[in-house]
């Protein structure tokens, strides 16, 4: 892969994770202690909960997320951004496209 494909990716990597930042921050109060409150029933309570529930682990995938970006940012540091974490062979750039901060190729996906 060359240098202006590089810079690229890299770019496509910096505003993905400044996306995913100020996502996890304009949200970070969903994922809030639920208030137990005589003024709501059990079901809405429930369904508060579920939605905290879902708001945690779209958090949780989030922040994974931008780990992943810092591994690549890391990868291209040393060289190694595109190729395959697992078979060393190069991951067709379309899949770069999509998902920039892949490891794998699909055959080894």
């Amino acid at each position: 892969m060359n240098a202006d494909r590089i810079e690229h990716f890299r770019k496509r990597l910096q505003d993905l994770a400044e996306e995913i930042s100020n996502d996890l921050a304009a949200n970070k109060d969903d994922a809030g202690i639920v208030e137990l409150d005589t003024s709501i029933g059990r079901l809405s309570r429930m369904d508060a909960m579920q939605n905290q529930q879902m708001a945690l682990e779209l958090r949780r995938r989030r922040e994974n997320q931008l780990l992943r970006i810092k591994n690549a940012f890391k990868r291209m540091d040393k060289g190694q951004y595109g190729k395959c974490g697992k078979c060393g062979k190069a991951i067709d750039e379309a899949r770069l496209e999509v998902f920039p901060d892949v490891v794998t190729c699909v055959a080894c996906a």
